[in-house]
């Protein structure tokens, strides 16, 4: 294994301070426990918590700002946070209108999630309110080992950025909550994995596959997918993976949509943008139009080669949160 690494112990640490110095405007980072919340603390609104294992980056940190989190907690590499680390950034961030958790379904964040909701300190006398948005947007597999029915993907970004753009309005919890459902019900993503990905402290890749296949289905975290099969074109890819959405959405002709090429840390975007430019075109034969983009690193696998595909579908409430702006590390525009 060859990697940037003084101590495998040290590598979330080092890593989090350097984040924490390079976007020192905009984020502040907190070692006991850790959790990372926005440089100026938000007034008058649901405060948007999110967080999980490290090694997705940007996700979750990377959209600590204005229009989208209040704060993230990271845990170790694919590893979940704890809850002290939920409650302490409660604490940091309540802004006098409850906690909305955002959390992507994965058995180990659904637990400590759900332990830090129900041990949340007061404010002012009177318990701090919250609710809970599970994103499950992988259209890969229905359960595995690792959920309780889909995984939270690279969609977990669509819903961050429309949910924290509604709470910065004002709007009150319910409210919040109910668009971050929507949003995930409107949403499917599926990955395929060229390479397996590299925890440092095992010192191996999670899986082995051949020079000439690929993952079809992976997960974040280097899970299995739908099947092992031979590298093809990207065109035959994409295809399938399109199709796997088509048949998870079964969107309206002419349904207005957002499209979401994302790497997994180790594929150039000269590739991501082949992807993008086939997946364009395959959904709009099928009636979708494509009327939003993104394309780069939004949640990544560590070094994972591979890229996943999402598309979410479009009405007027999203598309007005998705446009509004947003000034984070990782996603800004707009202000």
């Amino acid at each position: 294994m060859k990697k940037f690494i003084n101590k495998t112990d040290n590598i979330l640490l080092e890593s989090l301070s350097g984040f924490a110095t390079a976007h020192s405007d905009l984020v502040s980072l907190n070692l006991d426990p850790i959790f990372l919340t926005r440089k100026q603390k938000a007034t008058n609104k649901v405060a948007i918590i999110s967080g999980g294992g490290s090694g997705h980056e940007p996700l979750h940190a990377g959209y600590i700002g204005y229009g989208m989190l209040d704060a993230a907690c990271p845990g170790h590499v694919f590893t979940s946070p704890t809850p002290d680390q939920m409650l302490a950034a409660t604490e940091a961030v309540h802004a006098g209108k409850g906690i909305l958790f955002i959390v992507k379904n994965y058995a180990g964040d659904v637990m400590n999630f759900e332990m830090a909701a129900e041990m949340l300190p007061l404010a002012n006398g009177l318990p701090i309110e919250s609710a809970t948005v599970l994103t499950s947007d992988d259209c890969a597999v229905m359960n595995s080992t690792y959920t309780t029915g889909r995984r939270g993907v690279a969609g977990t970004v669509i819903v961050e950025k429309c949910v924290g753009s509604l709470a910065e309005t004002g709007a009150d919890l319910p409210s919040c909550k109910a668009l971050g459902d929507k949003v995930n019900s409107r949403t499917a993503s599926m990955g395929v994995a060229l390479t397996s990905c590299t925890v440092p402290a095992a010192g191996r890749p999670t899986f082995d596959i051949g020079d000439t296949e690929l993952e079809m289905g992976v997960g974040i975290h280097g899970e299995p997918g739908r099947r092992r099969e031979a590298m093809r074109e990207a065109d035959a890819i994409v295809k399938d993976v399109v199709n796997a959405i088509l048949e998870a959405l079964k969107p309206e002709q002419n349904s207005e949509a957002l499209l979401l090429v994302n790497g997994f840390g180790a594929t150039p975007l000269m590739e991501l943008y082949l992807i993008y430019n086939t997946a364009a075109k395959l959904f709009s034969q099928h009636g979708i139009q494509i009327s939003r983009s993104l394309v780069g690193n939004y949640t990544t696998a560590l070094d994972m080669a591979g890229a996943s595909i999402t598309l979410c579908l479009l009405d007027d409430e999203i598309k007005q949160h998705w446009d509004s702006p947003v000034h984070t590390a990782a996603l800004r525009w707009g202000k």
